[in-house]
């Protein structure tokens, strides 16, 4: 257990901090009823009023710290399930049932808020504390659109944020990991160009006949070239397009990982999907393809992770394949101890792997 002395993760997570984090789905967020987050170990209630608004506060009442998120909502309020102190959305208290019709006694400090927004089915809180937001929630791909379709998948991972994005983007693992839901082993060369920019790293291949599933034949019977990409963005963010012919049929799998703990993290997983007469299969079928597939990297990711903690620290050995791995790896490491890490400079590598 943590001892009251001991740093919560937030507090030396350096720039990682001021982004946006998906602390809920949208749907998730009823009238009347606060849910509980972690980010970054720092726990957070969320709750909506009777107009539709959400606010965001540390999950913890300022008399005694109770967690909040265990009491109820009155009339746009949220009640402390301890002693009945009760906020308003601003985090202020504005009754104490114990000191009755004496609101002078109210103490001026308030609960502390974090900025909210939501956007693309997701609600984001802001992290900064003391920096105020200074971008936009990343953008989910299609997540509205004439001819696209989309769903969420909400998975808990027992790892960290950069070996799990690491791992969505790696394609060697398919063929063992998912061998015969996603990928065979054909052992053929694939080529690709990896960049790394200030904030992201980009790949692209070079494989126009390459197969994304045993379903490849339902979604691409006429066997369009297909334009695969993987790209990172920071500090938390994956997505990976599977693009047939001239965008006619699409497949993405968008991912924004919310770090919990050190080596637990809750990912928010967009599919869309574009696929013409399939779409309509796709509703029923989809989902359960993509469970099955994110299951076994839950495991995978679960008994690395262990390793990880075990060994306590990486001792990584990298191919040509990795270099998207150790740009990644870079990018988080320069924004979390910024002080002791150079600035990663922009590069490109043109690589070549076998799978």
């Amino acid at each position: 257990m943590k001892s009251l002395s001991e740093k919560l993760m937030i507090e030396s997570s350096g720039l990682i901090k001021n982004y946006w984090y998906a602390a809920a789905r949208s749907t998730d967020l009823k009238k009347g009823k606060p849910v509980k987050a972690v980010i970054m170990e720092l726990p957070i209630v969320l709750w909506r009023n009777s107009k539709g608004d959400i606010a965001a506060m540390i999950d913890r009442c300022n008399h005694r710290n109770a967690p909040l998120s265990e009491g109820k909502i009155e009339n746009d309020c949220i009640v402390c399930p301890y002693h009945g102190w009760v906020y308003n959305e601003k985090g202020q208290c504005v009754n104490i049932p114990s000191e009755g019709p004496n609101t002078d006694r109210i103490p001026n400090k308030k609960v502390e808020l974090f900025p909210v927004i939501e956007r693309y089915g997701l609600v984001w809180v802001w992290m900064g504390r003391e920096v105020l937001p200074d971008k936009e929630p990343f953008e989910m791909p299609y997540y509205s659109g004439e001819g696209w379709k989309n769903y969420y998948m909400v998975t808990p991972f027992d790892n960290a944020v950069t070996d799990l994005v690491e791992n969505f983007m790696d394609v060697p693992h398919t063929v063992y990991v998912h061998k015969g839901w996603f990928r065979d082993k054909k052992q053929i060369c694939i080529k690709a160009e990896v960049e790394r920019t200030p904030n992201s790293v980009l790949v692209s291949y070079d494989q126009p006949n390459d197969s994304i599933g045993f379903f490849d034949w339902m979604i691409n019977p006429k066997r369009l070239p297909l334009k695969h990409t993987d790209n990172f963005y920071m500090p938390n963010v994956t997505r990976v397009d599977y693009v047939y012919g001239n965008q006619e049929k699409a497949f993405i799998i968008t991912s924004t990982c919310t770090p919990v703990k050190a080596f637990e993290t809750k990912v928010y997983t967009l599919i869309t999907y574009k696929l013409g007469w399939f779409n309509a299969l796709a509703t029923f079928f989809l989902p359960w393809y993509t469970k099955k597939v994110i299951d076994q990297d839950v495991w995978i990711m679960k008994i690395h992770g262990k390793n990880m903690q075990t060994f306590k620290t990486p001792d990584y050995k990298s191919t040509q394949v990795d270099f998207m791995h150790v740009y990644i790896e870079s990018l988080r490491r320069a924004a979390e101890t910024p002080d002791e890490q150079p600035t990663p400079q922009p590069i490109k590598k043109q690589i070549e792997f076998w799978i």
